[in-house]
């Protein structure tokens, strides 16, 4: 069993940066594909970036496209998302799961071990 803690959230103003880690404990960590999600106020949870488990291929929603970084380190087993240029819109609860399903879609239920999450706030 994989657990997920995230850290590095906070309250910024709009074109700041933050850096969100996502520690990792349990076997079998490195050989899984990981993930960001995020979840505004009312909204559902989407898919933020993703990163395989070599880190070799990400994916991005078009949103943070050029803006968010995701990258792995599995000698710390931790994931980060580097978050650049940050909007309002880009308020909301962030969280990093496992990818539990062979399929190339982002969907919530292609990922599981879900952590708490951590929350960014974004001032204009």
């Amino acid at each position: 069993q994989v657990q997920l803690v995230e850290s590095g959230g906070g309250l910024v103003q709009a074109g700041a940066s933050l850096r969100l880690s996502c520690a990792a404990s349990g076997r079998s960590y490195n050989s899984y594909a990981m993930g960001w999600f995020r979840q505004a106020p009312g909204k559902e949870r989407e898919f933020v970036a993703s990163i395989t488990w070599n880190g070799g291929s990400t994916y991005y929603a078009d949103s943070v496209k050029g803006r968010f970084t995701i990258s792995r380190d599995n000698a710390k087993n931790t994931v980060y998302l580097q978050m650049n240029n940050l909007k309002p819109e880009d308020t909301a609860v962030y969280y990093c799961a496992l990818r539990i399903t062979p399929a190339r879609s982002m969907k919530v239920s292609d990922f599981g071990s879900w952590g708490q999450g951590t929350p960014v706030t974004v001032s204009s």
